[in-house]
């Protein structure tokens, strides 16, 4: 394999073959999304736009960082390729991406078939980055999920117009209720303020609490010799003379009598796999990890072949996942 730098980012070129037949590969990445989502300029003047006239505003996509050139490197290295297979990220937001990077190669695309530029782009769908599964991933190529993509065009200009109208009108209204507001932009967003308001609820009810004393009822008896410790089956008592009553009731008894004696069997079922969110509450209360830090440990460890894509909403392995296989991986890893 030879890796070259292109106009952004690296190329790998190999020989292999596709479709039973030899050829000659070309791989590369892109950084996250392709374009982002704007006002056309007119809209940008705060004074002279209404925030209301966002919500029926048109909308453009630009590239999302011109400084990268990346829209350059992918016409650059499309240019009379036969085929286009996808391997972003298997998520809305990865099949969104792979729409953003067709629209610029099938430009240059040259299918030597008689087939349609369409019909020579294909997607690998894959849920870890492991021998077994990119080879599997690669035998069982798709096409790809058009309406997954369009939902993310659809949620990102829902979010673009929401943020931006309310960003702009209770800015507005607050420095012009509040003159002194060392601010010069409140921002809105349709997942920041709803956290928001969970933090701010959290902190009120921390703020809020009074402690109130409890007490729990233990008896302590001796079997043949052996010493054990019984808990009341009325758990915490909120009344201190209603405790100090029991209490004196039994202070001078010394024989206690069992009167019945109940079996239950538990199973304690195995793990689930975890989603982000599981995957983020686990990592803060074991680890005291921030959100910021388990993300960027787990898309390391995912890159490494050692998990599943971290960013899921299931708490299911996909059918084909090879859990063995995976933890294989770690079976005389020296650390652990």
């Amino acid at each position: 394999m030879k890796t070259r730098r292109g106009i952004a980012t690296n190329v790998h070129e190999y020989h292999g073959t596709l479709f039973g037949k030899p050829a000659f590969f070309k791989m590369t990445s892109v950084m996250g999304h392709v374009y982002s989502l704007d006002f056309p300029r007119e809209y940008n003047n705060w004074d002279a736009v209404d925030p209301i006239t966002l919500f029926e505003a048109p909308t453009v996509k630009l590239e999302a960082n011109p400084k990268t050139h990346l829209i350059k490197h992918l016409r650059a290295e499309s240019k009379g390729i036969d085929y286009l297979i996808l391997w972003l990220d298997c998520d809305r937001e990865g099949e969104n991406i792979c729409f953003e990077v067709m629209k610029n190669v099938m430009v240059n695309m040259k299918p030597q078939s008689t087939k349609s530029k369409k019909e020579c782009i294909f997607r690998a769908r894959f849920s870890a980055i492991t021998t077994p599964d990119v080879k599997r991933a690669m035998a069982n190529l798709v096409k790809p999920n058009e309406n997954d993509a369009k939902a993310v065009d659809v949620r990102q200009e829902l979010d673009l117009k929401i943020g931006c109208c309310f960003t702009r009108y209770q800015t507005k209204y607050f420095q012009g209720k509040y003159g002194n507001l060392d601010s010069k932009l409140i921002s809105y967003g349709p997942c920041q303020i709803p956290t928001l308001a969970l933090c701010v609820k959290r902190h009120d009810e921390i703020m809020s609490f009074k402690p109130v004393p409890y007490w729990n009822l233990y008896l302590t008896v001796n079997v043949n010799g052996t010493t054990l410790k019984a808990l009341s089956t009325r758990g915490r008592l909120f009344d201190k003379n209603k405790v100090e009553g029991i209490k004196k009731c039994l202070k001078n008894l010394t024989v206690a009598k069992i009167y019945e004696i109940n079996t239950d069997k538990k199973t304690v079922a195995r793990p689930h796999p975890l989603n982000t969110v599981e995957l983020l509450r686990a990592a803060s209360v074991g680890l005291g990890m921030s959100p910021q830090e388990t993300m960027s440990v787990a898309e390391r460890l995912y890159m490494q072949g050692y998990i599943s894509y971290p960013r899921t909403e299931t708490t299911k392995f996909p059918a084909n996942f090879d859990i063995k296989g995976v933890l294989q991986e770690h079976r005389n890893h020296n650390l652990w």
